[in-house]
């Protein structure tokens, strides 16, 4: 489906992507209970783990993944996470349609193969942009939830909500300084 997918569409959703994270740490960062919040913590590394990790690939960069250690706080994982937004922009305006089917080699998936005991088809890069920004969302989701667990009123991140507001550009917090 996502190959078929036109890059207008997929640039779209990149952006509805990186609103709706700003919006969810706009409301995290503001909420004294979030801030040392370990769930809360491990849910956003892992999103934007992903995120940098697919586009590193897309760019043949090497992998690395910031541990708990590396990122002991909310405030070291959101000033982590800022630079991916600008490159990822930067990259799909690279792309043209043309580019949507090539299959992407992906080094995690030999892992999943193996816990799955099956081969897996080769993604295309269509696809692989299309599944950033579902997985995103899915872990948006369990942050939203943790939010409100922790008194918090998540923000509206709903993609027709983003359309409804006009399609807004990201509105980002300033990075503050990590206690660690």
């Amino acid at each position: 489906m996502a190959a078929n997918l036109p890059l207008d569409a997929l640039r779209e959703l990149v952006r509805h992507m990186e609103w709706a994270d700003a919006a969810v740490w706009r409301v995290a960062l503001g909420h004294a209970p979030a801030l040392s919040d370990a769930r809360l913590r491990d849910l956003l590394r892992h999103l934007h783990g992903v995120q940098r990790g697919f586009l590193n690939v897309w760019t043949s960069q090497p992998m690395s993944f910031p541990t708990a250690e590396d990122l002991p706080d909310l405030a070291a994982v959101h000033a982590w996470s800022l630079p991916y937004y600008a490159d990822v922009n930067a990259y799909v305006e690279t792309l043209d349609d043309s580019n949507l089917g090539r299959m992407v080699e992906m080094p995690w998936l030999a892992e999943f193969e193996r816990q799955q005991g099956r081969r897996f088809e080769k993604p295309t890069l269509g696809e692989t942009l299309f599944q950033v920004t579902s997985h995103s969302t899915y872990h948006r989701g369990q942050v939203n939830v943790r939010l409100r667990e922790l008194g918090a009123v998540p923000p509206l991140v709903d993609y027709i909500a983003w359309i409804w507001f006009g399609r807004p550009q990201a509105e980002w917090v300033a990075p503050t300084s990590s206690s660690g």
